[in-house]
């Protein structure tokens, strides 16, 4: 293996400028949970690896204009630790909790588990429920981006060379909102998921639903924002009959893949019913914050 250069740069200014010199070549290294391994099988083979876990604004969690922004580099333990967080957003949390053993997720990122690109990854789904926005840096300055219009295909996004994701934000919650996510594994842990949904939902003060957002996960070859899922429970006390027609809409979204860990038929029908049982989570959290 040729000589891997390494550089800890302590400004997005030095990151985004070691990034966009090394013409492509380059790797960002978060956690490295994920790189590394790739990295011993022979999968990438960077020129440098640009370790920002020493870049302040990366790694920190805050609450700004009534939501939350965390870093791309914090850690997910540090994520699922932060008491404010894991109450504003239980099924994010849920979602970070799943990311491997503790010992990975003490190392491991959301801003990687996204940037990895892996269909199945955990955290993507609930990210893309809750509506979460990306700001990325790159050698044209700053700019923003949904989460779900990041992942492009396995192991592929639609950061431009030099890009960098800094952070993600969480908006504001209205009153009477929840949001939750469940995966679907062979193992009940240490494994990545065969199916995964996310649903975040809110309801006003007769129970009615107002606003909803429903993902897939491991179902594609990216996370999909399903609208037509989310479209079944807006305007509904999320019935029987709603429910029915999330579950019907989430498995009409599906196009996956046949592997080992599960047929195409088997994803589609398991998605229907991950995103049903998930909403039914979601819509309980919402009830107790009422």
């Amino acid at each position: 293996m040729s000589e891997i250069l390494y550089e800890a740069p302590k400004t997005l200014e030095a990151a985004v400028a070691l990034l966009a010199g090394a013409g492509g070549q380059a790797r960002v290294l978060a956690g490295g949970t994920d790189l590394l391994i790739q990295m011993r099988a022979g999968r990438v083979v960077p020129g440098l690896l640009v370790d920002i876990k020493g870049i302040v604004e990366m790694t920190t969690i805050v609450a700004e204009n009534g939501g939350f922004r965390f870093g791309a580099a914090a850690s997910c333990m540090e994520l699922v630790e932060h008491q404010a967080f894991a109450r504003e957003w239980p099924g994010v949390t849920d979602a970070v909790k799943l990311i491997g053993s503790v010992q990975v997720k003490g190392r491991a990122t959301v801003g990687g588990n996204l940037c990895n690109a892996s269909p199945a990854a955990d955290s993507v789904p609930a990210l893309i429920a809750a509506g979460a926005v990306a700001r990325i840096v790159g050698p044209g300055g700053t700019r923003e981006a949904r989460v779900e219009d990041i992942p492009a295909g396995p192991g592929r996004t639609t950061l431009a060379d030099g890009e960098i994701v800094v952070s993600l934000f969480l908006p504001p919650r209205p009153a009477r909102s929840g949001d939750a996510y469940l995966r679907f594994t062979p193992r009940t842990e240490m494994d990545i998921a065969v199916v995964g949904a996310g649903v975040n939902l809110t309801l006003d003060e007769t129970g009615v639903c107002t606003h909803a957002r429903v993902s897939l996960g491991a179902v594609a070859e990216r996370a999909l924002l399903v609208p037509e899922a989310a479209a079944a429970l807006i305007g509904s006390k999320v019935d029987e009959g709603a429910l029915g027609r999330l579950a019907a809409a989430a498995s009409a979204a599906c196009r996956p893949i046949a592997d080992k860990r599960g047929t195409r038929e088997f994803r589609v029908e398991v998605a229907g019913v991950l995103a049903r049982r998930a909403a039914g989570i979601a819509l309980d959290r919402a009830r107790r914050k009422g």
